[in-house]
């Protein structure tokens, strides 16, 4: 299936021959049901991405057409078909939630109304609030909880970049955005309005000299918006940055605690 996804890449005229387009839905079949990820854990804090996963996403958009979605009242017009069959997945799914196929939803996964694109890997208990959106091939871990309005970018191209990656049980506060790639670690807690990209200085200010860190936030780490002097030909402005002001306590996990509450009751 590799073989035939990365031949087709390269020559998307294959995609006319029935084995080369079997390939890419059956990638595609894979990635909806979670047995391929477009990028996956290797090690502790280690991911590899799967850019021939990416291609067949890519030959997919090719090899669909437009055609009419309805979704009882509400009628959608798109390549993609919806996620459906919720109940046997074990997913709850609030209107107007939407999820794409080829995205993957794992078990007590709760989506209020909100949007989870083709290629995302959402973790079981995982709770994707209201209006939070996960970008293309985004990987969310399990028992997260991104909160309000929260903003979760995609990537398909370049094929090498990796996907925005949040860790188990990290905590994402209301309007918080995360793209290019940046990668959370497990458990991490990250302030409403905090804004982190690949190039974004988030610096550690807990200790008695500054450690800065880009696109990746390390394990248990609570992290704020924060702003840092630049130097341009202009003059010295203030720009954005994310600042680490601690560990995640005891105290922080009883109030995310109430979340798996809600979910259950």
């Amino acid at each position: 299936m590799q073989k035939h996804i990365t031949e087709a890449y390269t020559n998307p005229e294959l995609l006319h021959e029935k084995e080369y387009s079997q390939a890419v839905e059956e990638a595609i079949a894979l990635l909806d049901s979670g047995k391929l990820r477009v990028a996956e854990p290797v090690n502790e804090g280690e991911w590899t991405v799967n850019q021939w996963v990416k291609q067949a996403i890519l030959l997919y958009f090719r090899l669909r057409g437009m055609e009419t979605i309805d979704a009882g009242p509400i009628e959608y017009y798109d390549k993609i078909p919806l996620k459906r069959g919720y109940e046997g997945m074990g997913v709850r799914a609030v209107p107007p939630a939407v999820a794409r196929y080829g995205s993957y939803l794992a078990p007590s996964v709760v989506l209020m109304p909100s949007y989870v694109n083709i290629g995302a890997h959402v973790g079981a208990g995982t709770m994707v609030d209201t209006w939070a959106t996960v970008g293309s091939c985004a990987q969310i871990g399990e028992h997260v909880h991104l909160s309000g309005g929260v903003g979760i970018g995609g990537v398909l191209e370049p094929l090498q970049a990796a996907p925005v990656i949040i860790e188990d049980h990290c905590f994402i506060g209301s309007r918080a955005i995360i793209v290019e790639g940046a990668h959370v670690g497990r458990e991490a807690v990250i302030a409403a309005g905090t804004v982190i990209t690949a190039s974004t200085h988030i610096i550690d200010v807990t200790g008695s000299e500054p450690v800065t860190h880009t696109g990746y936030i390390p394990p248990r780490s609570v992290v704020i918006p924060g702003s840092r002097t630049k130097h341009f030909p202009a003059g010295d402005y203030e720009v954005p940055c994310a600042l680490i002001i601690g560990q995640r306590k005891p105290s922080t996990d009883l109030k995310t605690s109430l979340n798996e509450a809600l979910r259950l009751f």
